[in-house]
């Protein structure tokens, strides 16, 4: 924790939920240094979470910076598939518009953040999490891949010891810690678990339980839904990975319509197509630029779309659209047959953008 404070200073910040990994700011406070600590509020958390986080305020005599997610994303989401959908159809899109989006924002104004996750926390996606790496998932200040660090400093605690610790500093708790809540999320999505249980089988119990992850720690999670390190961003991918860049600005073609954009040497307006594999932690990480950039094109003349270019489609993707490893993004102009590659690795709206207006 000192090392990390010490390299980054204002530039980096620990990511609290709400649950023992308050040790986190423990530590932070032990080293002496000035922190920073940011939560996200999904709006569906447990009361007594909101009630813990004003004791931990009060506690260290901090400010928590809370992120919270778009309120018309939200309101999208519930108008369109109900309070509980995920429930039916999975955790992943609620979460995502929930906690990645808003962490994606949190995190583009950094240049390292300190998570508590731990390896025996769960063991099917966490067993090989590093102390430090470079985030596989998420991008930081400067844009690009590689530009944020990810510090996970009690990656090979064990919980027990976590326990003991905050005991020992009579450090604040939840108090769901107290009613069998180990893991603690939101509310719906969150129950206790019984005397010899694992952690997380109280997060999601109705589905798959090798693969728990909200996507805060997706790049945990390889394409078979194993513990793994993260995934080159030029290898195939798994047809079963939950698609990305789902937004009704974005059109998803198929093989057909890239192959029909491609054969036009004139077109009434330019596109801009996102070559992907949704398993690429890359392209995760680039998914709320691309759909943010799409709503600001949305009636401006130009189609945002994308096109999944992994599996069988590599070849063609290889060969006819100039994929070398994923994300790649094309423009495809209204005067010039053959689309025109976007060359940086920053995938920032704004750099997005520049590209476009400069070829339009």
């Amino acid at each position: 924790m000192d090392r990390a404070l010490a390299m980054f200073g204002s530039e980096i910040a620990i990511a609290f939920s709400g649950a023992e990994d308050v040790a986190l700011i423990e530590y932070a406070k032990l080293t002496g240094r000035p922190f920073r600590v940011f939560s996200l509020d999904t709006g569906r958390l447990n009361p007594e979470t909101y009630q813990f986080f004003d004791k931990v305020e009060k506690h260290y005599g901090i400010r928590i910076e809370y992120m919270f997610p778009d309120a018309g994303e939200v309101q999208e989401l519930v108008r369109t598939k109900g309070l509980f959908s995920f429930y039916e159809d999975g955790h992943q899109e609620c979460c995502r518009v929930r906690k990645v989006r808003p962490l994606r924002r949190a995190l583009r104004g950094l240049r390292a953040w300190i998570t508590g996750q731990r390896k025996d926390q769960s063991p099917g996606t966490r067993a090989s999490i590093p102390v430090v790496q470079v985030d596989p998932s998420f991008e930081g200040l400067d844009g690009g891949a590689g530009s944020l660090i990810k510090w996970n400093p009690v990656a090979n605690v064990d919980g027990k010891d976590i326990w003991t610790f905050l005991r020992t500093m009579d450090v604040p708790v939840n108090s769901l810690h107290a009613q069998g809540f180990v893991s603690i999320g939101c509310e719906p999505c969150t129950r206790p678990v019984l005397p010899g249980q694992h952690e997380r089988e109280g997060r999601w119990w109705w589905e798959d339980a090798k693969a728990k992850e909200c996507g805060l720690h997706k790049g945990n999670i390889d394409k078979d839904g194993q513990a793994a390190a993260p995934k080159p961003a030029n290898g195939n991918g798994a047809a079963g990975a939950p698609d990305i860049f789902e937004s009704p600005a974005v059109v998803s073609l198929t093989r057909a319509g890239i192959e029909n954009l491609l054969r036009l040497e004139k077109r009434a307006e330019p596109w801009l197509v996102v070559l992907y594999a949704p398993w690429c932690p890359f392209c995760q990480a680039m998914e709320a630029s691309y759909v943010e950039l799409a709503d600001k094109l949305a009636g401006a003349g130009v189609k945002v779309a994308k096109f999944r270019a992994d599996g069988e489609q590599k070849p063609f993707a290889q060969a006819e659209l100039q994929l070398q490893s994923f994300p790649t993004v094309l423009l495809f102009p209204t005067r010039t047959a053959r689309p025109i590659k976007y060359p940086s690795e920053k995938r920032d709206v704004d750099s997005l953008l520049a590209f476009v207006n400069s070829l339009r």
